[in-house]
């Protein structure tokens, strides 16, 4: 091929891909024609101009609009004439058409409504920490209150009360309810201003221009402003501050309590107390050990740091705990949260087993258990689990702590974490022995025990055991926190149960009763909490609708123990006695949990429910009781897991607690527990079920590992005449309590490290030297746990010989423990410390700090108000129209589902106005009545007639050199043969020539379109 065709047949190409985009037209197209065109694209574009400039609409992608330039397209299929539709409907489908494509166009480039408010929020941030009088929290009350009043009817106004943590007493709302106080409970031991504003910058609505108004005196004791201040100003969040004022003129408070750092028994040491004061004064210095008072004395103080000591004496090693407070009169002291310290002392002496049981439980689950300690040359003390130490230093004196058959609701969160730091920090033991009241019965699933066992009370992947069902109903808890309460509550009860039991939460919300969620495995219960901490219980009006709910779910589950616990004021009607008989036909029971009854109200219904149903009633006066109750009640599902059969266990891993004993006892139950995976020990196993593999894992009855300092065992049978009759008679008894006791008990070896601790402006330091013999370099870490179970790992830096030293920031008052190690060769030694920090930094404020609130007001361009709501006015400030925006997608593709059809059918549907106007009885014609019997009569009759003249006038050949008939229907005529007359049968009775169907009118325009002109 020439170098000269190329071109031609690349123009070529490109001609034709063009006609095929742009076909040639069928008819004459000028200038004017294109108007439509135009007209889109014009008409478009100024649409979008005025939907971004009016804030109606704006487009988040505004280049994809230039896709409208497709109408051109549009409209030449129309103006060339291949839309294939008369000149009306042809018109109306291009301008159909040219709507789809701006629709679709606009959709593309992503339209979002725009929404124009001139709202302002208000929240406002209310100061109700101790530093702040009472006097002054009920004026700033008085002053939210007054300036609300006066708010636009348009605007809002919101609430937050704050201490230590900040919470919402209520949310940013136009109508603004009145209380006399505030119904808010928070800790007012601190003073936390950043997460306050944090919070309240978290509440203000996006689409509402919002204002924080700060009440405070400027004492933060916690947290960091900085961050938050920045983040507010680019937020355009301005922060108006009323300041508190007050100062305190006569002050005194107690700095620190010393004690000896090493003593002896029987020694006299001295108690020294270091007190400040703002003026000089007198008073009554008191000393207690362990709650009892050992010593007082009057004393004179002047301005400024004084000391004065008391005497003690140490007669037996153990854990002893001093409290120091000064008492003054009131004259001479503002606040009395500052007037106590405490610190304590540790003498270590020979160490004590602690045996913890039930304060109402049958003394025989322990009598032999502990009888068998004390022959075995052990030291013993038993107490009940209400008086279980909360401070892990108090577990100090115990080599090891027992738990025999004590449920788990018998101990607070706090007692049993402090179990969980003496074993891990400080190497304490612990056994739990088994019984109807421990492990997954008595409630220990989820919990800081169950941390420390090696056993795990989650057996789904045990045999099939009897699951159980509860259904919770929460009703409004009309009491501070009140629903906050019945969240924790609910989590608190979901945790006891086992995976495979079923629970559900019914509620009485915004739609009215209705299910949080419907009856679900426990073991869903990281997917559970979020459904739970977003419920919203409302005030209930009747127990019947919610009761039925509740029935009807527990009716269709599977499980073999059914149950119901209902927490309410007593406000709600009760239920039906039909619907009680209901439950009762159907064994589920019904514990009802009356809390806090408006006025007094009648709750013998809801004590007649529970006693009928077979539940319990509880009437807490504390809600510090009621996660106790609800954890009691989940109890009731998890008995299935206590086995009360016979049989011998069987040796597992060989241990020192099995030495010299052989031949062990038949036992007559356990509780079926998991072992934990290694470093876990089973040293005793329980029974083969039948149908089980030789291989497969059984249930641990004694197992044993260590965790962290400490070894814990769990023995899941227990060791009293109940269960375990047989091996208390057995003569070697015991031997295996002292071998077990002996495996788990703290291994007391003399150290060569000293602690010693104090505070030294917000941080505590920890000083530790080496007495060894042979002086080395030692790399020491610690481990310090303090208030909200915090943990703080330390790394000590050398600070002279044989002397460690390292420092951390305090972030709470309360008790600190440390637990360090220093290793070194083939040296590693342990010592245990810690203090106490007696009150929050919040008390040692005396005066407000305007500067404070003045910076924060400069930095985030708010003002610093007087106090007069009629001045001040916050909601006069200047004010800026916000605007949000938010897709509208779903808007546009119903448009697209809208127009779409009507282009197909102004295309697809051909319409017979005639049969139309038949329809409404517009046609004038006479319309023909006859059935479809009837013509089909006639069909055949015009057939027979056409037949009977065929008959009489046969075919006859044309003559020679005659033109041949022109053919008719579908055959058309050609220039050859011209065109003839073409016979028709009758159409009618007389034979007319003349169409009257439809059809045939059709007919006899296409004939004539395709006669030659």
């Amino acid at each position: 091929m020439s170098a000269s065709r190329r071109p031609r047949r690349r123009f070529a190409r490109l001609h034709s891909a063009w006609q095929s985009v742009f076909p040639r037209p069928r008819q004459p197209i000028t200038w004017r024609s294109a108007w439509p065109a135009v007209a889109f694209l014009v008409l478009f574009a100024v649409v979008c101009v005025l939907l971004e400039r009016g804030h109606v609409l704006m487009f988040a992608r505004p280049w994809r609009l230039g896709f409208a330039v497709l109408g051109v397209w549009v409209w030449w299929m129309y103006a060339a004439g291949w839309s294939g539709l008369p000149r009306i409907r042809g018109a109306i489908s291009c301008g159909l058409r040219l709507g789809l494509l701006a629709v679709l166009v606009m959709v593309l480039a992503e339209p979002r409504a725009v929404r124009t408010r001139d709202v302002l929020s208000v929240v406002y941030l209310m100061d109700v920490s101790d530093s702040i009088k009472s006097e002054s929290a009920d004026q700033s009350f008085r002053y939210i209150t007054s300036a609300i009043e006066k708010k636009p009817g348009k605007d809002e106004a919101g609430l937050i009360v704050f201490g230590k943590t900040p919470a919402v007493e209520l949310p940013p709302r136009q109508s603004f309810p009145f209380d006399n106080a505030l119904n808010t409970q928070v800790d007012r031991g601190s003073t936390n201003v950043e997460q306050s504003l944090s919070l309240g910058a978290a509440m203000l609505p996006e689409d509402n221009q919002g204002r924080l108004v700060l009440l405070s005196d400027g004492v933060q004791t916690e947290g960091n402003l900085s961050r938050i201040l920045d983040d507010l100003k680019s937020r355009g969040v301005a922060v108006d501050v009323l300041p508190i004022d007050y100062s305190y003129d006569h002050e005194v408070w107690l700095e620190r309590l010393e004690l000896p750092g090493a003593v002896k028994l029987g020694e006299k040491y001295e108690a020294a107390v270091i007190l400040s004061a703002m003026s000089a004064g007198e008073g009554v210095l008191k000393l207690r050990e362990n709650g009892e008072l050992i010593g007082e004395a009057p004393i004179k103080y002047q301005e400024g740091k004084n000391r004065f000591t008391l005497p003690i004496s140490l007669r037996n090693a153990g854990y002893y705990e001093y409290t120091a407070t000064i008492e003054t009169d009131r004259d001479q002291d503002s606040l009395a949260q500052n007037n106590t310290v405490l610190n304590y002392i540790f003498v270590e002496g020979a160490g004590k087993i602690l045996l913890v049981t039930d304060p109402l439980g049958d003394e025989r689950d322990w009598k032999k258990l502990e009888q068998a300690i004390k022959e075995g040359e052990r030291a013993v003390q038993m107490i009940g689990a209400d008086e279980f130490p909360r401070d892990a230093a108090s577990l100090l004196p115990y080599d090891a702590v027992i738990f025999v058959n004590v449920a788990h609701d018998l101990f607070d969160a706090i007692q049993l974490h402090s179990l969980k730091e003496a074993v891990f920090n400080y190497g304490c033991g612990f056994l739990m022995v088994g019984g109807p009241n421990s492990f997954g019965p008595g409630g220990y699933h989820r919990t800081a025990v169950e941390e420390i066992l090696p056993v795990s009370m989650d057996v789904t992947h045990k045999k099939v055991l009897p699951k159980g069902a509860l259904a919770i109903i929460l009703h409004t808890c009309e009491f501070p926190e009140g629903n906050t309460w019945a969240k924790r509550i609910t989590k608190q009860a979901v945790k006891v149960l086992g995976a495979q039991d079923d629970v559900g939460v019914l509620i009485y919300g915004p739609g009215g009763e209705d299910w949080v969620f419907k009856l679900t495995p426990a073991g869903k219960y990281d997917e559970l909490v979020p459904l739970i901490n977003s419920a919203e219980p409302g005030d209930m009006p009747s127990f019947a609708r919610t009761m039925q709910l509740g029935l009807d779910e527990l009716k269709l589950n599977d499980a073999s123990s059914k149950h119901m616990i209902i927490i309410s004021d007593g406000d709600p009607q009760p239920p039906p006695p039909p619907l009680v008989a209901d439950f009762i036909k159907n064994k589920i029971s019904v514990s009802m949990v009356a809390i806090f009854p408006h006025g007094g109200n009648d709750i013998s219904a809801m004590r007649g429910i529970a006693t009928s149903t077979g539940g319990r009633y509880y009437f807490p006066q504390d809600p510090n009781q009621l996660p106790a109750i609800f954890i009691k009640e989940s109890k009731t599902l998890k008995r299935s897991m206590v086995q009360l059969k016979r049989f011998t266990p069987e040796v597992g891993f060989v241990s020192p607690v099995l030495k010299g004993i052989d031949g062990l006892p038949e036992l007559g139950g356990y509780v079926i527990t998991t072992r934990k995976p290694h470093p876990a020990m089973v040293v005793l196993e329980g029974p083969q079920e039948e149908g089980e593999d030789e291989g497969s894992e059984r249930d641990p009855i004694l197992a044993i590992w260590q965790h962290g300092l400490g070894k814990t065992a769990a023995f899941t049978s227990d060791l009293s005449p109940s269960w375990g009759a047989d091996w208390t008679r057995w003569g070697k008894y015991q031997a295996f309590v002292t071998q077990l006791l002996t495996e788990i008990s703290r291994v007391r070896k003399e150290g060569h490290l000293r602690m010693s601790t104090y505070t030294s402006g917000g941080d505590g330091v920890i000083v530790i030297e080496d007495f060894h013999t042979e002086e080395a370099f030692l790399t020491v870490n610690a481990r310090v746990t303090g208030p909200g179970q915090k943990v703080e790992t330390l790394a000590f830096r050398q600070v002279g010989p044989r002397r460690y030293e390292a420092a951390f920031p305090l972030w709470g008052h309360g008790r600190y423990h440390v637990t360090a190690q220093g290793t070194g060769g083939e040296r590693s030694d342990n010592v245990f410390g810690g203090f106490v920090v007696s009150y929050s930094p919040e008390y040692l404020r005396f005066r407000s700090n305007r500067t404070a609130l003045a910076d924060i007001a400069a930095r985030t361009g708010g003002r610093v108000l007087s106090g007069d709501p009629e001045k001040d006015n916050v909601f006069a400030t200047d004010r800026e129209s916000r605007r949000s925006t938010r897709p509208v997608f779903d808007w546009f593709l119903m448009a697209l589902a809208i127009l779409l059809p009507l282009d197909v059918a102004l295309r697809r549907v051909q319409l017979d106005w005639s049969t139309i106007k038949s329809w409404v009885g517009l046609d004038r014609r006479q319309t023909s009545t006859a059935t479809m019997g009837t013509l089909l009569q006639r069909k055949e009759a015009v057939a027979s007639e056409l037949r009977s003249k065929r008959e009489e006038r046969p075919f006859q050949p044309p003559p020679a050199g005659a033109p041949p008939p022109r053919p008719t229907g579908k055959a058309a005529a050609t220039p050859e043969s011209p065109p003839q007359q073409a016979e028709t049968p009758p159409t009618g009775e007389g034979g007319s020539d003349k169409p009257t169907s439809t059809t045939e009118r059709l007919l006899a325009l296409k004939r004539k379109r395709d006669e030659p002109k």
